[in-house]
């Protein structure tokens, strides 16, 4: 299709639960307030680990937040709720909204759940809960339970592609609607703390034993995150026509693939400024047209210097930041929640704050949002997440006329 002819794509409910807190309005506060919700780790042992802290969801809380039966079953994996309570708060908001495909992006499902399997082979025993572990460890279970508990019933795509998944899903369900296949797309993103991803990435020690600090020139690492993320993505036409709420309104998407090494970015950041490039031109925007840049900015040297590079060159004096300080990198779910930290900022004209934040980097050039939220005109927003091979994805949001 030409680019005249492309349908438009609203988002006409969201639903978020991460550890900034549950549903939008308490995670916009606490976004305004620029809450340190990193806290120490209290899901598994970290005693011989470096980094001993990351962004987690109560779990009280989480079993407390749902309203059906299911939600409290013992079976359920704690990523299968968090998904439950993110699909009733879409639902809430956009009650007639009958998804005709589902797309998620998750980096680890229900892998707690495969630990446990693994752990009773190990010791040899009969545990009872083996086929339970076995059934609800799979990556594409979350999204399938809530589905199945809220009477939700749309065939499920899954995207595993590193920490770009929730991108990359909100991406290709983006493309899925303006092509025209598709009138409404359920998307989003989930991952939930697991000690096997918690230890790798403390092995491969990109992980902090201090505060996460994003483009800080005294940054040492990231910390990890859970969470997750839905949207309920329509044709914007059909959308007006049946009066639902237009919350914002998708118009880029971009993607690459850098191909540099297995774990780093290349030092040049063309990787990044590809996807963020592709995404402009996907939203037919100027750089000079983005408002605000919600960086991937997980705090590791060479992920922040490759990321700023790239905003630096394309952009001039755009705000930036990186929301990840405050709450941790979720992995799969990060480009999910970073688009609905994305959606509140240009709903309620706010720049979400770059906390931990000190010292510029002298290399990079970047006008950092440093530690306090403030007001500011907002219409179009740029939202980056950057993983491990080099995948990077970018989407554009705009507000909702």
């Amino acid at each position: 299709m030409e680019r005249h002819e492309r349908a438009r794509v609203a988002v006409v409910g969201a639903g978020i639960v991460s550890p900034l807190g549950f549903g939008l309005a308490e995670t916009a506060e606490a976004l305004r307030q620029g809450c340190d919700c990193v806290t120490a780790v209290t899901q598994f042992c970290v005693e011989q680990c470096r980094c001993k802290t990351a962004g987690q969801i109560n779990d009280d809380q989480l079993r407390s937040a749902g309203t059906t039966r299911l939600q409290r079953s013992e079976r359920l994996h704690r990523t299968a709720r968090m998904v439950i309570c993110a699909l009733e708060q879409v639902l809430a908001q956009a009650a007639q909204f009958e998804p005709q495909l589902t797309v998620v992006g998750t980096t680890s499902g229900g892998m707690t759940f495969g630990e446990q399997y693994y752990r009773s082979l190990q010791r040899g025993d009969d545990d009872p809960h083996v086929p339970t572990w076995i059934a609800n460890y799979l990556p594409q279970k979350p999204i399938i339970d809530a589905q199945a508990a809220l009477g939700v019933s749309a065939p499920c795509q899954v995207i595993a592609n590193a920490c770009a998944s929730g991108t990359n899903a909100i991406g290709h369900a983006f493309e899925c609607i303006r092509s025209g296949r598709y009138e409404r797309v359920l998307t989003g993103g989930y991952d939930a703390l697991s000690e096997l991803v918690f230890v790798g990435f403390d092995s491969l020690q990109a992980s902090t034993p201090e505060k996460c600090r994003p483009f800080d020139s005294t940054r040492t690492g990231m910390v990890l995150g859970e969470g997750a993320a839905l949207l309920a993505l329509e044709n914007l036409a059909a959308a007006q026509s049946r009066g639902a709420t237009v919350l914002a309104e998708i118009t880029g998407y971009g993607i690459s693939t850098d191909n540099h090494h297995l774990t780093q970015p290349h030092p040049s950041g063309i990787g990044p400024r590809q996807a963020m490039e592709r995404a402009l031109a996907s939203a037919n925007l100027e750089a000079n047209e983005i408002d605000y840049i919600n960086a991937h900015g997980t705090a590791t040297p060479f992920n922040d210097a490759a990321e700023g590079k790239a905003i630096a060159e394309l952009f001039t004096d755009v705000p930036v930041s990186s929301t990840k300080g405050m709450m941790g990198h979720s992995l799969g779910a990060a480009g999910a929640i970073e688009a609905v930290i994305s959606m509140l900022a240009l709903q309620h004209q706010f720049l979400p704050p770059n906390i931990n934040f000190h010292t510029g980097d002298p290399e990079l050039r970047l006008n950092i949002v440093a530690n306090q939220s403030q007001k500011a005109a907002i219409r179009a927003v740029l939202s980056n997440s950057f993983g491990f091979g080099g995948t990077n994805a970018s989407v554009i949001m705009q507000k909702a006329a």
